[in-house]
């Protein structure tokens, strides 16, 4: 996430809390929409280590989208699919997962993995998107269908070239946790588990207006195209919050810091090398936006909690929203994630 874009999400999160609206005033998500022809793979590319950069042909999206997989260490078997989505800016501001900050850049998650016989998909693109399916294309973002995408036309490519099981659990970071949790409730079918690292699920309402409009705006696009203006159904339609009760069944991890300087601030910190200018930032800037998604997190536990439906909710004493805690997020939920999956 770029310097700018979180000073302007900074603002927006800090406007204030917003109490959760009334579940029984919202409509069901809708469903993602269906492609007119089948998704198909362009090219699969060994990368560099476990990496295989795969273009598929998004029909819904009409054009290419850029995935990188780390196959499950047994090829020869069935194994389940874990999606681990980026943050505001897609992962990347090229088609390359080389040249951004993303799951492969930033964590350990391809040797975290390693002796796991899971596949591990990270997509490349969507920035400022929500990984939904928008009602009108956008002039700059241009057509985003992120739901369609991620829910149908992706795990029939997967499944198809790296012998996917069935069993499919997916996890975000930032925007991407927000992403992850509407997905899950797009493809009730699709999914074992569901994991937010650092994120607020909630879209509705004056906090996550605020919110949505200073992620999408961010990335130059207009909000309106996304879900309409506040006050669309939509809004409050795509909120995971208002349905959380469609969460139960799922095995669910959310997690934040608190803002408070942890272990991981400090200039010899990941991803910081010394460099004064992203400690502050991410001390200060990156201090707040936890502070907030901790109070989301918070939100979000309560709403599980009297809808009765188990989760686990890591509420971490410190941190910052900042990849290097979002590495220790994935070592924290995998076992969740890995008994669902049925990882052995």
């Amino acid at each position: 996430m770029g310097v700018v874009t979180r000073y302007a999400l900074l603002l927006a999160l800090t406007a204030g809390i917003a109490c959760v609206p009334a579940a029984v005033s919202a409509q069901p998500p809708p469903e993602p929409a269906r492609a007119v022809d089948a998704a198909r793979l362009v090219s699969a590319t060994p990368g560099p280590g476990r990496v295989v950069d795969l273009v598929v042909h998004s029909a819904a999206m009409g054009k290419p989208v850029h995935v990188a997989v780390l196959p499950a260490p047994d090829r020869a078997a069935a194994a389940p699919v874990l999606y681990l989505l980026n943050g505001v800016d897609g992962g990347s501001p090229t088609d390359d997962w080389r040249d951004g900050h993303n799951w492969l850049t930033r964590t350990d998650a391809e040797r975290f993995l390693a002796d796991q016989q899971v596949t591990v998909v990270v997509p490349i693109g969507g920035a400022g998107s929500y990984y939904t399916d928008w009602i009108s294309d956008d002039p700059v973002l241009g057509r985003q269908r992120w739901t369609t995408f991620l829910t149908q036309e992706l795990p029939r490519v997967i499944d198809a070239e790296f012998r996917g099981s069935g069993a499919n659990a997916i996890a975000g970071v930032s925007m991407a946790g927000t992403a992850a949790f509407h997905l899950a409730l797009a493809a009730p079918r699709l999914y074992r588990a569901v994991g937010s690292y650092s994120g607020c699920v909630s879209t509705s309402g004056p906090q996550g207006h605020a919110i949505v409009n200073t992620v999408v705006s961010g990335q130059n696009g207009d909000p309106v195209n996304m879900w309409g203006l506040p006050g669309n159904p939509l809004w409050a339609a795509n909120d995971p919050l208002l349905h959380a009760d469609r969460l139960r069944g799922l095995a669910i991890y959310a997690s934040s810091g608190t803002g408070l300087p942890g272990p991981l601030d400090h200039p010899d910190g990941p991803g910081i090398a010394g460099d004064t200018r992203k400690l502050l930032d991410q001390l200060l800037i990156g201090g707040i936006l936890d502070a907030v998604t901790d109070l989301c997190t918070r939100q979000l536990a309560t709403r599980l909690t009297d809808l009765n439906i188990p989760a686990t909710i890591d509420l971490r004493p410190t941190g910052t929203h900042s990849w290097g805690y979002w590495q220790t997020d994935l070592h924290t939920s995998w076992p969740l994630f890995a008994e669902a999956l049925q990882v052995r």
